[in-house]
């Protein structure tokens, strides 16, 4: 995809691409391996737990993804999309009912309980914004401003809330964070569920809101900000020293994911000035930038923090240079999109930039490649031993 921006290669359309690769994306990698993540956590804290019922439900989830990966490159495969599409939110309803249920055995003290609750009512919430794009697709009525709202209503409660709500959860699970341990930690869950709704307007600043729900929008943001930091202070006095236990590779990564989501909590609360927002939502690369943010710099990289954290993959040297040569692709790609799109503000070109994002996809690719291949060989030993 990157490929044909800088380059010729008419064999294939470029929206076509992009549909494909951020429906596999959301869920292909991040919501397949949060569901995966998300069963194992219940295997660890309920002794009576059958992860088997589950098993339907991760390969409908994987075909499903491969389905959207295959049918939105093809040309005219319009309802075969559409249809994978559907399978896929049917999938994550029946995932949504089963977790739930199974959730009511974990003990209320389990902060994580609450977080992963949550995700799951946010995703099935977001599906009504693409249950409406299907619908003006098949009327032909499409509207413009709907239209444009509907999409960020997915994308909104998709990775601010599905994604962002289950990363939490994770990490609540990870470190053990419990109601006992200080009352701040489910403050912080219940704010942050509290504010989830209105920031959607975060989204929607393009449009003329009236003062009201322009002022909640940016009490929202301001919100989220503040007690982000205040929860990193709780955090560093109830857990002190806990990544010391790992290696100076996995550290760094978190660090990173948290600096990441500083300065996306940031720019939210930035945006909600009228000028910062007519720049930002009137030029595509800003929304780019912003959106790899999320999703790589945040979301990506803590579920590969999580994955080899954990222990449920033993990390190698090699699989910890493919984390590093894709965290500094990731840092790159940001770079990159943030100095174009900050020059875009003067319509200042820069030069080779195609060329330096195609360098960085592919920074990306070999990274994520070799952590791949060296993380399935290590599986496959295990295995065999």
């Amino acid at each position: 995809m990157r490929y044909k921006i800088g380059f010729d290669f008419p064999y294939l359309d470029q929206k076509n691409l992009q549909h494909s690769h951020y429906n596999f994306a959301f869920s292909g990698w991040i919501g397949h391996t949060l569901i995966t993540l998300m069963v194992h956590y219940l295997q660890t804290k309920i002794t009576s737990f059958n992860g088997n019922k589950y098993r339907s439900i991760i390969i409908a989830n994987l075909i499903c993804s491969y389905g959207l990966l295959i049918s939105y490159i093809i040309p005219r495969f319009d309802l075969l999309s559409i249809i994978f599409s559907t399978l896929s939110i049917f999938v994550s309803y029946i995932f949504c009912y089963q977790f739930i249920k199974d959730l009511k055995q974990l003990d209320n003290d389990y902060l994580a309980k609450k977080w992963f609750k949550a995700a799951l009512l946010f995703n099935v919430l977001s599906s009504l914004g693409s249950f409406y794009l299907v619908y003006m697709m098949i009327s032909k009525n499409i509207v413009q401003d709907i239209y444009l709202s509907s999409v960020y209503f997915y994308l909104h409660f998709q990775y601010n809330g599905w994604f962002f709500f289950a990363c939490m959860g994770l990490f609540y699970g990870f470190l053990n964070l419990k109601k006992s341990d200080h009352p701040f930690f489910e403050t912080f869950f219940s704010l942050f569920t509290i504010t989830c709704i209105p920031a959607y307007f975060l989204s929607t600043l393009w449009l003329d809101l009236p003062l009201w729900l322009y002022s909640i929008t940016t009490l929202a943001a301001f919100i989220q900000l503040i007690i982000w930091f205040k929860f990193l202070g709780v955090l560093t006095k109830t857990r002190t020293g806990f990544l010391e236990n790992y290696t100076v590779s996995l550290r760094y990564i978190l660090v990173f994911v948290g600096l990441a989501l500083s300065v996306k909590l940031a720019l939210q609360l930035g945006s909600t000035l009228p000028t910062v927002s007519q720049l930002a939502f009137g030029f595509r690369p800003i929304v780019i930038a912003y959106l790899h943010l999320v999703l790589l710099a945040v979301i990506s990289l803590f579920l590969l923090f999580y994955i080899y954290a954990s222990h449920l993959i033993l990390i190698t040297k090699k699989i910890k240079f493919g984390l590093i040569l894709f965290s500094i692709g990731v840092l790159l790609n940001e770079i990159i999109l943030a100095v174009q799109g900050i020059a875009s503000f003067s319509y200042t070109p820069i030069p080779y930039v195609n060329e330096l994002l195609f360098i960085t996809a592919l920074i990306l690719f070999s990274g994520i490649g070799i952590t791949t291949y060296y993380s399935l060989k290590k599986v496959k030993n295990s295995q065999v031993l």
